[in-house]
């Protein structure tokens, strides 16, 4: 009776050992994911956060405080943060934070509208390439590989230099060098639907290829498309800023985070950071908000990794 007793007490014992040793892994599992979500919602509010200003700055402050782009004040010539100048002054004493918002609305200009016609163009491309298949598939994706083996800033360069310095060559620069990857991703994608039942049934049914590619196709790729021109804009206005900085972008007087840059070498090495710092995070930062908010983005058009990111 006493072994009886004891075998129970044991197995009890064990029992409440392992049912332990089971809810330590489910609460630990479930304050990873608490964890996850809510540096999720962090990030998407702090990069909506940073976007609305910065879109609030470039639409609102040019309007209201106009800037002379060619004036001089050789009496207020690089004169560091203060109230009156927040992000001190230039090389020729103009305000540095004025130059700095007028340089990020024509940067964002640039980038906006060279990742729309990229896309635009990447997605016609990969389109037609997925939805014809056979030899102008492999024409086509034969050229994409062509124009990819060149590095984009070397093609960019060559298509600058053919046009006198100017924001539409600029665009047109970008455009034109960042438009495979989104043939790419929607040639992919294109592939992926072609093979999706209800593909087969407007086929069955007597549908034309052209409207099976406007009525079924493009509209499954245009989320993919969407996301692609978003991380498109961070990468064209950086890809603005390097050839601004190298003096083939746009005219020195004109205000870009580029040739803000470009202007403030040699102050850098003379001592004065705030002409180098303050365009620089004018630039890494909307450009970390703008892919913070394509990441969010692509969870959520993502369902398997929205799911891993929510556990």
């Amino acid at each position: 009776m006493a072994d009886t007793t004891a075998d129970t007490t044991a197995d009890t014992t064990l029992e409440k050992a392992n049912t332990a040793g089971s809810a330590a892994p489910a609460a630990d599992w479930r304050s990873r994911g608490t964890a996850r979500r809510s540096t999720h919602t962090l990030r998407l509010r702090v990069s909506a956060t940073l976007v609305a200003v910065t879109a609030l700055a470039v639409l609102l402050v040019p309007p209201l405080v106009q800037l002379d782009q060619q004036a001089v004040d050789l009496a207020s010539k690089l004169l560091p943060p203060s109230w009156a100048h927040p992000f001190g002054t230039d090389d020729v004493g103009r305000d540095l934070l004025l130059r700095c918002i007028y340089g990020l609305r024509v940067s964002l200009l640039v980038g906006v509208v060279a990742a729309l016609t990229a896309t635009v163009i990447g997605t016609a491309v990969g389109a037609t390439a997925g939805a014809l298949g056979g030899w102008v598939d492999r024409l086509v994706m034969r050229l994409v590989d062509t124009l990819s083996s060149v590095p984009h800033l070397l093609l960019g360069i060559f298509i600058v230099a053919m046009f006198r310095p100017g924001v539409w060559p600029v665009v047109v620069s970008v455009a034109a060098t960042h438009w495979l990857s989104t043939a790419r991703i929607v040639r992919a994608e294109v592939l992926s639907l072609r093979s999706r039942p209800y593909i087969d049934a407007a086929v069955s049914g007597g549908a034309s290829r052209w409207r099976v590619v406007l009525r079924h196709l493009l509209p499954g790729v245009l989320p993919q498309a969407g996301l692609a021109a978003v991380l498109m804009i961070p990468h064209a206005m950086w890809h603005e800023s390097a050839l601004s900085f190298l003096g083939l972008g746009l005219p020195t007087h004109t205000a870009s985070l580029g040739t803000l840059i470009q202007g403030a070498r040699g102050t850098l090495l003379a001592g004065q950071w705030w002409p180098t710092l303050f365009p620089g995070l004018f630039l890494i930062i909307p450009t970390l908000a703008i892919a913070g908010l394509a990441g969010v983005w692509r969870e959520r058009i993502n369902p398997r990794r929205r799911s891993e990111l929510m556990l």
